[in-house]
């Protein structure tokens, strides 16, 4: 585990604002509250650990939102998370692959951990009956890879990112983050050419995604917007799945990827 504590996490954002990683809105919106202890739970595998050369940060994070369970998509989410682990693990590349899962609302399923070690999604893990403050959460999940590459690049190894959010509605119970906040965080993530953000609405019939997605800074050609469908949530899986598989396959085919977004 990463021997970092919550004063280190600190010291992770402020040595990536003092490089120019993270920007003062950036840094403000993952200091504002103490968030220390949470990101902590993600980070995960410590550096010294990992023996690749380069490494490639995958990260998924589920709805668990009651309106999941409603929809009847509980077994689809799971599925679409273990998709994305097969993709991953029958790359070349898989042992230069970290992956972390974080729920929506919190829960850390895998802190950052080799494909080989990665707990799969399902019944026994997974309950989709809270809420969905998504702002809240994405602060934590992006400060959360923001913090891993952060250690990675402080100790001379190459890192990229690519990150995928999912939920079924419109933020509904943040408490302390707007949706500024995350734009704040993913346009300092974007700015640094290493990272990729995207986003999965699965339709409820009357949010609009792409808006809300905007509105936190993703662009819009890393946000995908199934329909209710199970077979169009994991092809909205699949999708992704590609991406994350070509983003480990090198800087060049990252820049690709990074320029064209699910379109390529």
């Amino acid at each position: 585990m990463s021997k970092a504590n919550g004063g280190g996490v600190q010291k992770l954002f402020e040595d990536a604002h003092a490089e120019g990683v993270l920007s003062p809105a950036g840094l403000q919106a993952l200091t504002v509250v103490d968030l220390g202890a949470q990101i902590q739970a993600g980070l995960g595998v410590h550096v010294d650990d990992v023996q690749a050369s380069e490494v490639v940060l995958v990260t998924v994070m589920p709805d668990d939102s009651g309106s999941i369970s409603h929809s009847g998509h509980t077994k689809t989410v799971c599925d679409g998370h273990n998709l994305v682990l097969d993709a991953l693990l029958a790359s070349q590349q898989k042992d230069g692959v970290l992956f972390h899962t974080r729920y929506l609302n919190g829960h850390v399923l895998n802190p950052f951990r080799p494909l080989e070690d990665v707990v799969r999604m399902h019944s026994g893990n997974y309950s989709a009956d809270m809420g969905t403050p998504l702002y809240d959460n994405a602060v934590v999940l992006l400060g959360t890879v923001l913090a891993k590459a952060q250690e990675f690049s402080g100790n001379g190894v190459p890192v990229r990112t690519v990150t995928l959010l999912i939920t079924d509605g419109a933020d509904q119970g943040s408490q302390k983050a707007r949706a500024k906040d995350v734009a704040a965080l993913v346009k300092d993530l974007h700015r640094v050419e290493n990272h990729i953000v995207a986003a999965m609405g699965i339709d409820d019939g009357t949010t609009d995604f792409r808006k809300v997605f905007q509105s936190m800074g993703i662009a819009d050609r890393w946000i995908l917007t199934p329909g209710q469908s199970a077979q169009e949530i994991r092809a909205a899986f699949q999708v992704f799945s590609q991406s994350a598989v070509r983003v480990s396959q090198g800087a060049a085919s990252f820049s690709r990827t990074a320029l064209g977004g699910f379109g390529r």
